[in-house]
């Protein structure tokens, strides 16, 4: 019987931003996430007698221009693993359209955890994190639970993630504060490609994430959540510093961006454990304690009452159910 695949949703704690090769979509720099319980794709794929995919999302099917890109993947997979045969595929996101979280890392990890067992291509996790990565960058960090690096290589067989921290004692929560979800005007590959081609600080930006990766790994290791979230806030604001510097100069925030910053720096002056982190968007993303969590949320709440705020706890890697 094939089992469906269940792959969760990770936040980048140090991020990526630019992409050295945009085929392989191998990044210019290592970065390192925290897989979260909240959030998460089913995918059940079956061999199809069709001479076409058939793709299903959310009990929908999808025609050749909603699923182009997952066409184009599964052409891709073919071809790298020497099969010919289509596949059925059903995936289910439970990645609600309020919690400010893209789902292609969870969706693409899930699809290629599903493949690899349809198809019994008998992948380990490292080379399930390979595939992944063919369809979302950031999907191969979805494999691993916990703490997990992306490391960035240089080729298709040396970018792959692996495990920092798979079940992490350690009291960290992430509240996500959703202020909008409409189409951003920059999209985050054009982002990239303008931040890296025209920022002056971009080689800085390399620098300093090697030494924050190095920074965070450490602060892991000896469950210092304060340093850890230290880190992850210096690395978001210095990721938008970027876009900032780039020619022409743009950002992903909007005013409400700007609030959340300025509450999350009112309850730290409180004494109240909370710092941000902020992907190519206008959310913000709380990195809180359990203790902090509430408090956190119902200040935000108060001042803000217009968004919608999610709470997600730290998650396990790829599952088979």
């Amino acid at each position: 019987m094939t089992k469906t695949a269940r792959a969760y949703t990770n936040i980048a704690l140090i991020k990526y931003w630019g992409k050295k090769d945009k085929q392989l979509k191998l990044p210019y720099t290592n970065s390192l996430s925290l897989t979260l319980d909240r959030f998460y794709t089913d995918t059940k794929s079956e061999i199809t007698d069709s001479n076409q995919d058939e793709i299903h999302l959310n009990g929908k099917f999808l025609n050749d221009q909603q699923s182009m890109r997952i066409r184009n993947y599964l052409d891709v997979v073919r071809k790298n693993y020497n099969f010919s045969e289509h596949l059925s595929i059903n995936s289910v996101n439970h990645v609600p359209t309020s919690a400010g979280f893209a789902s292609s890392a969870s969706g693409f990890a899930a699809l290629a955890a599903s493949i690899n067992q349809t198809m019994n291509l008998n992948l380990d996790n490292k080379e399930l994190s390979i595939l992944a990565r063919k369809g979302s960058g950031s999907a191969t960090r979805s494999i691993y639970g916990g703490f997990v690096e992306w490391v960035s290589g240089d080729s298709n067989d040396t970018s792959f993630a692996v495990p920092i921290d798979e079940h992490p004692d350690i009291d960290l929560s992430l509240l996500s504060v959703v202020i909008s979800q409409d189409t951003k005007k920059v999209s985050s590959t054009s982002g990239m490609e303008s931040s890296v081609k025209t920022s002056p600080f971009y080689e800085n930006w390399v620098t300093l994430v090697s030494s924050e990766i190095n920074e965070i790994k450490q602060a892991i290791a000896k469950k210092d959540v304060e340093k850890i979230g230290e880190l992850s806030e210096h690395n978001a604001m210095s990721m938008h510093a970027l876009t900032l510097s780039a020619s022409p100069s743009f950002t992903y925030f909007v005013p409400e961006t700007l609030m959340v910053i300025q509450l999350v720096k009112e309850l730290r002056a409180k004494g109240i454990f909370a710092y941000v982190t902020i992907d190519a968007g206008p959310n913000v993303k709380v990195i809180c304690t359990k203790e902090s969590t509430p408090v956190v949320q119902k200040y935000i709440k108060d001042n803000l009452p217009t968004v919608t705020t999610v709470v997600a706890n730290i998650g396990n890697g790829i599952q088979y159910i």
